[in-house]
Protein backbone atom coordinates (compact mmCIF):
# COMPACT_ATOMS: atom_id res chain seq x y z
CA UNK A 1 0.00 0.00 0.00
CA UNK A 2 1.30 3.46 -0.92
CA UNK A 3 0.57 6.84 0.66
CA UNK A 4 1.34 10.10 -1.15
CA UNK A 5 1.89 13.04 1.25
CA UNK A 6 1.55 16.50 -0.32
CA UNK A 7 2.18 19.84 1.43
CA UNK A 8 1.68 23.29 -0.09
CA UNK A 9 1.98 25.80 2.76
CA UNK A 10 4.68 28.47 2.41
CA UNK A 11 5.05 29.04 6.18
CA UNK A 12 7.20 26.03 7.09
CA UNK A 13 7.11 24.82 10.68
CA UNK A 14 4.64 27.61 11.52
CA UNK A 15 2.09 26.05 9.19
CA UNK A 16 -1.07 24.61 10.69
CA UNK A 17 -1.87 22.52 7.60
CA UNK A 18 1.61 20.98 7.66
CA UNK A 19 1.27 20.02 11.31
CA UNK A 20 -2.12 18.45 10.73
CA UNK A 21 -1.14 16.61 7.53
CA UNK A 22 1.94 15.22 9.33
CA UNK A 23 -0.29 14.04 12.19
CA UNK A 24 -2.61 12.28 9.73
CA UNK A 25 0.31 10.54 8.02
CA UNK A 26 1.76 9.60 11.41
CA UNK A 27 -1.56 8.10 12.46
CA UNK A 28 -1.82 6.04 9.25
CA UNK A 29 1.79 4.86 9.52
CA UNK A 30 1.23 3.82 13.11
CA UNK A 31 -1.89 1.87 12.17
CA UNK A 32 -0.38 0.40 8.99
CA UNK A 33 3.41 0.06 9.53
CA UNK A 34 3.98 -1.52 6.14
CA UNK A 35 2.57 1.46 4.25
CA UNK A 36 5.05 3.13 1.87
CA UNK A 37 5.07 6.93 2.14
CA UNK A 38 6.06 9.18 -0.76
CA UNK A 39 6.59 12.83 0.20
CA UNK A 40 6.24 15.84 -2.10
CA UNK A 41 6.75 19.33 -0.69
CA UNK A 42 5.39 21.73 -3.29
CA UNK A 43 7.04 24.75 -1.67
CA UNK A 44 10.51 23.25 -1.28
CA UNK A 45 10.33 21.88 -4.84
CA UNK A 46 7.69 23.91 -6.71
CA UNK A 47 6.35 22.81 -10.05
CA UNK A 48 6.32 25.35 -12.90
CA UNK A 49 2.98 26.80 -13.88
CA UNK A 50 1.36 24.66 -16.53
CA UNK A 51 2.13 25.03 -20.21
CA UNK A 52 1.22 22.56 -22.96
CA UNK A 53 4.69 20.91 -22.95
CA UNK A 54 4.36 20.39 -19.16
CA UNK A 55 1.28 18.20 -19.57
CA UNK A 56 2.20 14.59 -18.71
CA UNK A 57 2.68 12.46 -21.80
CA UNK A 58 3.55 15.28 -24.18
CA UNK A 59 6.34 14.83 -26.78
CA UNK A 60 9.82 15.80 -25.58
CA UNK A 61 10.74 19.46 -25.98
CA UNK A 62 14.39 20.54 -26.08
CA UNK A 63 15.35 22.38 -22.90
CA UNK A 64 12.31 21.13 -20.96
CA UNK A 65 13.35 17.51 -20.48
CA UNK A 66 13.72 17.79 -16.69
CA UNK A 67 10.41 19.60 -16.23
CA UNK A 68 8.60 17.11 -18.46
CA UNK A 69 10.08 14.17 -16.57
CA UNK A 70 8.91 15.70 -13.30
CA UNK A 71 5.38 16.21 -14.65
CA UNK A 72 5.26 12.54 -15.62
CA UNK A 73 6.62 11.56 -12.19
CA UNK A 74 3.93 13.62 -10.43
CA UNK A 75 1.17 11.85 -12.34
CA UNK A 76 2.74 8.43 -11.76
CA UNK A 77 3.03 9.12 -8.02
CA UNK A 78 -0.64 9.94 -7.86
CA UNK A 79 -1.78 7.02 -9.99
CA UNK A 80 0.16 4.48 -7.91
CA UNK A 81 -0.96 5.88 -4.53
CA UNK A 82 -3.74 4.20 -2.58
CA UNK A 83 -4.03 7.07 -0.08
CA UNK A 84 -3.29 10.76 -0.67
CA UNK A 85 -2.86 13.18 2.25
CA UNK A 86 -2.80 16.87 1.31
CA UNK A 87 -1.90 19.85 3.49
CA UNK A 88 -3.98 22.65 1.95
CA UNK A 89 -4.09 26.12 3.50
CA UNK A 90 -6.54 28.67 2.19
CA UNK A 91 -4.74 31.60 0.56
CA UNK A 92 -6.93 34.50 -0.57
CA UNK A 93 -10.04 32.31 -0.67
CA UNK A 94 -8.50 29.50 -2.74
CA UNK A 95 -5.70 26.92 -2.88
CA UNK A 96 -2.03 27.98 -3.05
CA UNK A 97 -0.72 28.32 -6.59
CA UNK A 98 1.82 25.60 -5.76
CA UNK A 99 -1.02 23.15 -5.13
CA UNK A 100 -2.84 24.29 -8.27
CA UNK A 101 0.27 23.48 -10.34
CA UNK A 102 0.24 19.95 -8.86
CA UNK A 103 -3.48 19.54 -9.59
CA UNK A 104 -2.82 20.58 -13.19
CA UNK A 105 -0.51 17.54 -13.48
CA UNK A 106 -3.05 15.02 -12.20
CA UNK A 107 -6.16 16.21 -14.07
CA UNK A 108 -5.17 14.79 -17.44
CA UNK A 109 -7.76 13.82 -20.02
CA UNK A 110 -7.29 10.20 -21.03
CA UNK A 111 -5.31 9.36 -17.88
CA UNK A 112 -7.38 10.33 -14.84
CA UNK A 113 -10.64 11.23 -16.57
CA UNK A 114 -12.22 11.13 -19.99
CA UNK A 115 -14.88 13.15 -21.72
CA UNK A 116 -18.13 11.40 -22.61
CA UNK A 117 -21.42 12.48 -24.13
CA UNK A 118 -22.83 12.79 -20.62
CA UNK A 119 -19.88 14.63 -19.09
CA UNK A 120 -16.47 13.74 -17.59
CA UNK A 121 -15.93 10.19 -16.35
CA UNK A 122 -13.33 9.59 -13.66
CA UNK A 123 -10.59 7.01 -14.25
CA UNK A 124 -8.85 7.17 -10.85
CA UNK A 125 -11.52 5.60 -8.64
CA UNK A 126 -10.63 3.60 -5.54
CA UNK A 127 -8.26 6.09 -3.92
CA UNK A 128 -8.71 7.67 -0.52
CA UNK A 129 -7.93 11.39 -0.15
CA UNK A 130 -7.57 13.15 3.20
CA UNK A 131 -7.13 16.94 3.23
CA UNK A 132 -5.69 18.88 6.16
CA UNK A 133 -7.36 22.24 5.55
CA UNK A 134 -6.50 25.43 7.44
CA UNK A 135 -8.42 28.69 7.11
CA UNK A 136 -7.56 32.04 8.66
CA UNK A 137 -11.20 33.01 9.18
CA UNK A 138 -14.55 31.28 9.38
CA UNK A 139 -15.87 29.91 6.10
CA UNK A 140 -17.88 26.88 7.17
CA UNK A 141 -21.47 26.20 6.16
CA UNK A 142 -23.79 28.83 7.58
CA UNK A 143 -21.06 31.40 8.24
CA UNK A 144 -21.34 34.90 6.68
CA UNK A 145 -18.27 34.20 4.51
CA UNK A 146 -19.29 30.70 3.39
CA UNK A 147 -19.76 31.85 -0.21
CA UNK A 148 -16.06 32.81 -0.34
CA UNK A 149 -14.88 29.29 0.52
CA UNK A 150 -13.11 27.96 -2.58
CA UNK A 151 -10.77 25.30 -1.18
CA UNK A 152 -12.94 22.47 0.09
CA UNK A 153 -15.52 22.99 -2.65
CA UNK A 154 -12.82 23.14 -5.33
CA UNK A 155 -10.96 20.05 -4.11
CA UNK A 156 -14.18 18.06 -3.92
CA UNK A 157 -14.90 18.98 -7.54
CA UNK A 158 -11.34 18.12 -8.61
CA UNK A 159 -11.33 14.67 -7.08
CA UNK A 160 -14.92 13.81 -7.97
CA UNK A 161 -14.07 14.63 -11.60
CA UNK A 162 -11.39 11.94 -11.63
CA UNK A 163 -13.56 9.41 -9.81
CA UNK A 164 -12.37 9.83 -6.22
CA UNK A 165 -15.39 9.91 -3.93
CA UNK A 166 -13.63 8.85 -0.71
CA UNK A 167 -12.45 12.29 0.40
CA UNK A 168 -12.22 13.57 3.99
CA UNK A 169 -11.42 17.02 5.38
CA UNK A 170 -9.77 17.74 8.73
CA UNK A 171 -10.34 21.47 9.17
CA UNK A 172 -8.60 24.02 11.39
CA UNK A 173 -10.86 27.08 11.22
CA UNK A 174 -10.13 30.70 12.15
CA UNK A 175 -6.41 30.24 12.82
CA UNK A 176 -5.64 33.95 12.28
CA UNK A 177 -8.35 35.26 14.60
CA UNK A 178 -6.12 35.24 17.68
CA UNK A 179 -3.24 33.20 19.14
CA UNK A 180 -5.65 31.58 21.58
CA UNK A 181 -8.10 30.60 18.87
CA UNK A 182 -5.27 29.37 16.65
CA UNK A 183 -4.14 26.99 19.38
CA UNK A 184 -7.66 25.76 20.03
CA UNK A 185 -8.27 25.20 16.31
CA UNK A 186 -4.96 23.39 15.90
CA UNK A 187 -5.59 21.19 18.94
CA UNK A 188 -9.05 20.26 17.67
CA UNK A 189 -7.69 19.44 14.20
CA UNK A 190 -4.86 17.34 15.65
CA UNK A 191 -7.40 15.46 17.75
CA UNK A 192 -9.47 14.83 14.62
CA UNK A 193 -6.31 13.69 12.79
CA UNK A 194 -5.61 11.18 15.54
CA UNK A 195 -9.10 9.76 15.04
CA UNK A 196 -8.62 9.11 11.30
CA UNK A 197 -9.31 5.45 10.65
CA UNK A 198 -6.40 3.29 9.56
CA UNK A 199 -5.67 2.61 5.90
CA UNK A 200 -6.10 -1.10 6.60
CA UNK A 201 -9.50 -0.59 8.20
CA UNK A 202 -10.72 1.51 5.27
CA UNK A 203 -9.43 -0.97 2.74
CA UNK A 204 -11.30 -3.77 4.49
CA UNK A 205 -14.53 -1.80 4.85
Amino acid sequence: MKLLHIDASITGDHSVSRQVSAAIVGRLRQATPEIEVIRRDLTASPLPHLTVPHLPGQPAVAGLEAEQAESNAVLDEFLTADVVVIGAPMYNFSVPSQLKAWIDRILVAGRTFRYTATGPEGLAAGKRVIVALSRGGFYGAGSPAAAAEHVESYLRAVFHTIGVVDIEFVVAEGVQISPDHRQKALSAALEAADAVSSARARAAA
